[in-house]
């Protein structure tokens, strides 16, 4: 299973792209991010496999 992190600052894609990665039984998301700050402590507190984060998240 591949553990994802997915973050962005627009939750309806946030919703989509997790919703089109659920349909994997391989992939997993594990957690989201509404922005860049939060990114570093998801990380220091699971184990992420992939960061999926949109190039102009703040």
């Amino acid at each position: 299973m591949i553990k994802i992190l997915l973050a962005d600052d627009h939750q309806i894609l946030l919703d989509g792209i997790k919703a089109i990665l659920s349909q994997d039984k391989h992939l997993k998301v594990i957690g989201t991010a509404s922005n860049g700050l939060e990114v570093p402590e998801f990380l220091s507190n699971n184990d992420v496999d992939v960061l999926l984060q949109i190039f102009k998240c703040r």
